[in-house]
């Protein structure tokens, strides 16, 4: 026997023990004089161990009642048992023995619980007919080399190896499995054999032996392999994948290791384990960069509909503060179109610099800190995605839809050999449009050209490849949606082969650790400074729903100022609003409110603060003495209450002279109630 580890119960060596195996064998050769060279065995030790703990535990309990009781039982009983009487120093003795401590010929002796503590194990190395003593087992501290140490030992296993070995091996009959590996000459990334033309011999790697080597590994057996290429002798290849797996069909291979594909009909013939790549068929287009610099991109930022609201929103914020300050700033007074033009330069000159007219009404200082947060916000964002513009790529897919391929009758490619020829047929691609590529370079230079100029306007193959692919051009090309289902590359086995269930167990455990992701790395790299291949396209213009909030904000904040401001100018001018003549027209009405709308409110602190008031000096300029016996004064802005709308005062005097109007400057008034009267009309008639 070779390399089999056993235990042993460990007996330490003691004076004591020497001493009673002495005594002991003595005494047996006396009783036993036929026998020779007997030894005392562990059980031995046990029972003269067990009996000296009961001697100790019946001196420690008495023995004042050693007593027996006996059982009540049939008289038919069918055993003897049942005559057995009851010990009536039993519970005391029971309670003596678990406390009983001593050291005995094999060690510590001792009850845990009622239970009798183990001692430690010795462990053996079997080699030949002999044993080497490798280390021990304490419960404690569990495996270790010697007691007093926690270090762990080393076994011995046959063929002097201290790695612990697989076990039984498949096949049984120690033959190697013949493993079937693909032979191309493109994608050898996944599948490579190399020849040595001095030696004949043949050398597989890539990314699939890779991962079978590691899968193997990581079984709890030993599996001997060796890869035969599936070629001629010539070097190349001997058929398809197809035929390739249809080899260990017929039973030329054990198994088929490469880049093959679980597919249905495949899986007639053959037993696939778990996949261990990704799975599906997808499509790569060429992308392009959408992003047209001409003169007019300072207007993409923005869509048509943000650039209409914020236009609009400007005139309104002009508005509003005109309504809020013509009438105490004088900033905003004047002729009709300076006024306008104020309004308006003060809420567009916002987003540029600080405006040289000041605010004066606290709803008006209300109005422009909202407005100036959404200007802002707007501004900033312009900027940003101005920026973006104008430094970013805009990279695009040329195709997004197998459809429009077929539609427009464009060439696409496929892998020379791969199932995936079926799939573009089934999807309605005429057979004369389809390209094939051997390499991932033909497939490169194929797109390169495009449809037109004897490429191809989009390849399809399977996401492995695409993904080795992409590795290499991730800057030129993106993989599109949708993807089609396959199960991915697998191993091939025979038919009911006992190898199927634990490989897949091994790739299941391999494919969640980080074994297969060091091995991906491998081939196709990080892909780090590669473009996002998503199909999603989306602007970079900003719409309105990215601001409509700020725009709320803004307009009822105005909305609100210009009802405050109302509902205060209708309370504090409702005497001069009242008509006189209940039967005035509402046309006159609207006329006479706008008249007061558009005069100066020579009451407000900021007219008597630049002297506008009586304080100045200046008073209504003379007018003339007119004549006492005669004057008409007709009003067109206050009518009376009479029949008619005018109020007429009339001189009867022969010498009347034709009326006069009188004209009042209204920059001259003192009085802050004679602005109003400004636009009466007074005539002076002489008769």
């Amino acid at each position: 026997m070779q390399g089999a580890l056993g235990v042993k119960p460990y007996v330490p060596r003691t004076k004591d023990l020497e001493t009673f195996r002495i005594r002991w064998k003595r005494k047996f050769q006396q009783d036993n004089p036929d026998i020779v060279d007997a030894e005392l065995n562990i059980f031995g030790l046990w029972a003269y161990d067990a009996a000296t703990a009961l001697a100790l535990a019946v001196e420690k309990a008495g023995t004042a009642n050693l007593g027996f009781q006996k059982a009540n039982v049939s008289s038919n009983s069918s055993t003897d048992l049942a005559t057995l009487a009851v010990s009536l120093n039993g519970p005391n003795l029971v309670q003596a023995l678990s406390k009983i401590t001593f050291k005995g010929l094999t060690g510590d002796y001792l009850f845990d619980n009622g239970q009798l503590q183990s001692s430690a194990f010795q462990i053996i190395n079997v080699n030949g007919n002999g044993g080497r003593e490798i280390g021990f087992w304490t419960s404690t501290k569990g495996i270790v080399k010697t007691l007093n140490s926690t270090n762990n030992m080393t076994v011995i296993w046959p063929g002097e190896i201290t790695s612990v070995p697989k076990g039984w091996e498949i096949p049984t009959n120690g033959k190697k499995l013949r493993i079937g590996v693909p032979v191309k000459d493109g994608f050898t990334e996944f599948v490579k054999v190399k020849r040595d033309p001095s030696s004949s011999t043949k050398t597989v790697t890539g990314y699939s032996i890779d991962v079978f080597d590691s899968v193997v590994k990581a079984l709890p057996y030993a599996l001997p392999s060796e890869f035969i290429p599936f070629a001629k002798p010539d070097g190349e290849p001997a058929g398809t994948y197809n035929d390739l797996i249809y080899q260990v069909y017929l039973k030329n291979f054990d198994a088929v290791v490469g880049d093959t594909t679980i597919v249905f009909n495949r899986s007639q013939y053959v037993d696939f384990t778990l996949p261990y790549t990704e799975s599906g068929v997808s499509m790569i287009v060429p992308i392009v960069d959408t992003n047209s610099k001409n003169a007019w991109v300072f207007l993409r930022p923005l869509t048509w509909d943000l650039w209409v609201t914020s236009f609009c929103f400007f005139i309104f914020i002009g508005f509003v503060i005109w309504v809020l300050e013509h009438r105490i700033n004088e900033d905003f007074r004047g002729p009709a179109s300076h006024q306008a033009g104020t309004s308006f330069w003060f809420s567009f000159s916002i987003m540029v610099f600080a405006q040289r007219e000041t605010v004066v009404s606290n709803l008006s200082r209300v109005v422009v800190i909202i407005w100036c947060f959404v200007v802002l916000i707007l501004t900033q964002s312009y900027t940003a995605s101005l920026t973006s513009l104008l430094t970013v790529q805009q990279l695009r897919p040329t195709v997004t839809d197998v459809h429009e391929l077929i539609k427009k009758g464009e060439y696409v490619g496929y892998q020379e050999g791969s199932f995936v020829k079926g799939i573009l047929l089934d999807l309605g691609f005429n057979e004369s449009k389809l390209i094939v590529y051997n390499t991932t370079e033909q497939w490169d230079d194929l797109l390169s050209k495009g449809s037109g100029n004897g490429g191809i306007a989009a390849a399809f193959d399977e996401v492995p490849y695409m993904r080795l692919f992409l590795s290499k051009y991730c800057s030129k090309y993106a993989m599109i949606d949708p993807t089609f289902k396959t199960d991915g590359f697998g191993f091939a086995f025979p038919k009911g082969s006992p190898l199927v269930s634990d490989v897949s167990r091994a790739v299941l455990n391999m494919t969640e650790g980080d074994k297969m992701k060091e091995i991906e790395n491998a081939l196709f790299g990080k892909q780090s400074n590669c473009p996002d291949s998503s199909t999603s396209v989306t602007s970079n213009s900003l719409s309105l729903k990215s601001f409509w909030g700020l725009f709320l904000i803004a307009g009822v904040a105005s909305l609100l100022a210009l009802i405050i401001f109302m509902v205060m100018f209708v309370y504090k001018e409702r005497k001069m609003l009242r008509p006189l003549n209940s039967r005035i027209s509402i046309r006159r009405k609207v006329r006479n409110f706008f008249r007061i709308f558009i005069q100066r409110d020579l009451k407000s602190h900021t007219f008597r603060k630049s002297g506008l008031n009586d304080s100045n000096g200046t008073s209504l300029p003379s007018m003339g003495a007119p004549s006492p016996s005669a004057y008409s004064v007709q009003t067109s802005y206050f009518p009376g209450d009479g029949d008619q709308s005018s109020t007429e005062f009339v001189d009867s005097s022969p010498d009347r002279q034709t009326s006069q109007e009188v004209v009042i400057n209204i920059d001259q008034l003192t009085n802050p109630n004679q602005e109003r009267l400004a636009a009466f009309e007074v005539e002076h008639d002489h008769n």
